[in-house]
């Protein structure tokens, strides 16, 4: 088994532009001026710290590595977390898309039935990529994985490419496949929601290991949790802002040509094409790390 990419490297390969940077470029409306795509290990200590000297970087770098590697330390874990969550996307998305060609053409009918339908999938998604975050959180703060209070508390705090990410989050995997009643929906399907709901969700079977819970029943309380305690940050973001999801796509056709204008599609598209998850998390731990280094 190959050794896990050291964060530098991991910086050092974030891409200066692809669909993922232009689309959270489009939503830079949304937290003005919080994320800039810094890429490269230098720009990141320069961006974070200030200094342009090469000896201070070096020293730095050297130092970030070796927290990094740290075993007792969740930061590995950390970018795993974020990491999976884009992977599972691809999955999310090709059911999405199954499910809307059920619908279209009477002779794959059947693939529908094979499909959970595009709310129920699309909520429980984003509970459990928002459960991702708490836990990616926790892993990178060396907190307890239950610790929503002290997340939620933090959320608030949240900037620079954390808030880009839960912005997204909000807007890709909310707004724009669920319309502007995403939360009251998404509390009612959670509410609702079985273990072999959650067990079908893509996103969890790939962290479930990391969730919270030794049952799949104790999982989803702390999923069905994490949503309710965030949804107060998610619902103001959305008010201030003046979200909805036309606002949303109109933004990114700014950036990128989507000619269907079908949300759920749209929303499918952003699933397949997209890892602002892991491009943002990255970011997000390179910058706790160099921060610590430094100090």
């Amino acid at each position: 088994m190959s050794e896990p990419e050291s964060v530098v490297e991991l910086v050092e390969n974030l891409p200066e532009q692809n669909i993922t940077t232009y689309v959270l470029n489009a939503l830079d409306f949304v937290v003005p001026g919080e994320w800039e795509n810094v890429t490269g290990f230098a720009n990141t200590v320069q961006a974070t710290t200030g200094t342009m000297d090469p000896t201070s970087i070096q020293r730095i770098g050297k130092r970030v590595q070796e927290l990094y590697a740290d075993p007792s330390a969740g930061y590995q874990k950390a970018v795993r977390v974020y990491q999976v969550v884009d992977t599972a996307d691809k999955a999310l998305a090709a059911a999405a898309l199954a499910s809307k060609v059920g619908q279209k053409v009477g002779f794959l009918s059947f693939l529908e039935k094979l499909t959970p339908k595009a709310d129920t999938t699309q909520s429980i998604d984003l509970a459990v990529k928002l459960g991702a975050e708490i836990v990616a959180f926790t892993l990178i703060n060396g907190l307890p994985r239950d610790s929503i209070r002290d997340f939620v508390s933090k959320l608030a705090q949240y900037s620079g490419a954390s808030k880009m990410r839960m912005a997204a989050l909000v807007c890709l995997d909310g707004l724009v496949p669920l319309g502007p009643d995403f939360l009251q929906q998404g509390i009612k399907i959670l509410s609702g929601a079985s273990t072999s709901d959650l067990q079908r969700s893509a996103v969890f079977q790939r962290i479930q290991g990391l969730i919270p819970g030794e049952s799949p029943q104790n999982q989803l309380r702390f999923i069905q949790s994490g949503f309710d305690s965030a949804q107060g940050w998610m619902s103001q973001l959305v008010t201030d802002r003046g979200l909805t999801p036309s606002k949303v796509l109109a933004s990114v056709k700014r950036f990128i040509d989507v000619s269907d204008e079908t949300l759920d599609y749209v929303g499918a598209f952003f699933d397949a094409t997209t890892n602002y998850y892991e491009h943002t998390g990255i970011q997000s731990v390179a910058r706790h790390l160099i921060e610590q280094a430094a100090g």
